[in-house]
């Protein structure tokens, strides 16, 4: 089983929220998950990102992949280092 960690689109139309989720690949994006490891909402002035480091790191020790737009979220609340 390939497990992510993505996004899961939540909130209003016009005002999304997103929680910060990891699921298996197969899954489709609002579906089932395995864990909520935090919370992002891009409307607020700067962006608002809650992520649980212990959460995220143990799942990435334990194999999980980051998407593209995970990850540049991950970089920013320094769980993970740019390389």
């Amino acid at each position: 089983m390939a497990v992510k960690i993505r996004l899961t689109r939540m909130g209003d139309k016009k005002s999304p929220f997103y929680r910060v989720v990891v699921a298996d690949s197969r899954a489709p994006r609002d579906g089932k998950f395995i864990d909520i490891i935090g919370t992002y909402n891009p409307l607020t002035d700067p962006a608002q990102i809650n992520i649980d480091a212990e959460k995220a790191n143990k799942w990435l020790k334990n194999g999980a992949t980051p998407t593209d737009t995970a990850k540049s979220l991950l970089v920013k609340s320094g769980i993970i280092e740019k390389k």
